[in-house]
């Protein structure tokens, strides 16, 4: 019998298109529950639009029950309204998540693209490729936007796994990393 240790919601946020995708984590392995987009008419008011991302992050929530969530961060660009349109965007989805009493963490599209390929200055195609073979997906994604959101979300599934991840939130160093985590240790 398989146990779910946890699930992980992650969020590609967009005033147009928003990627979301849902993994669960059976015995140590993610496995993908959902990969979808949520498109919305470039021809309705923006905080329409804003209610909207809100109302379906809501959604997400309450039907999967994730245990984290995880969002890509705006990148800079040199359009500064399309940032704040962005930033607007991540904050009504991250709004939702608090809302609900879960833990938010974002991470940089070049620390999810590394965290997935090796590679932070990869591209979409590579991403979708990696994720295609480690979480033995067969079907075919309409958008990017999609696949950016699941690769968030494992992105979330490798840092937490991660032991060198604590050090900094509170840890002062490796002797202390050790002190806390002696089961961590293999001694021969």
């Amino acid at each position: 019998m398989q146990q779910q240790n946890s699930v992980i919601l992650g969020i590609d946020p967009g005033t147009q298109v928003m990627g979301y995708g849902v993994l669960a984590v059976y015995n140590n392995k993610p496995r993908v529950l959902l990969m979808d987009v949520l498109h919305m008419s470039s021809k309705s008011d923006v905080y329409e639009r804003l209610h909207t991302i809100h109302a379906k992050v809501a959604d997400l929530i309450r039907l999967y029950r994730p245990s984290t969530f995880a969002i890509e961060a705006p990148f800079f660009g040199k359009n500064v309204q399309s940032m704040l349109k962005l930033g607007r965007a991540q904050g009504v989805a991250i709004a939702a998540a608090m809302q609900a009493g879960l833990s938010v963490t974002e991470y940089s599209p070049k620390k999810v693209k590394q965290s997935i390929t090796g590679n932070g200055n990869a591209d979409k195609e590579q991403v979708w490729k990696m994720l295609q073979t480690v979480l033995q997906i067969d079907e075919q994604p309409q958008y990017f936007d999609a696949t950016d959101a699941l690769a968030v979300a494992l992105c979330h599934y490798y840092q937490s796994q991660n032991p060198l991840a604590k050090v900094g939130k509170g840890l002062k160093g490796w002797e202390e990393f050790i002190a806390k985590n002696p089961d961590k240790v293999v001694r021969k």
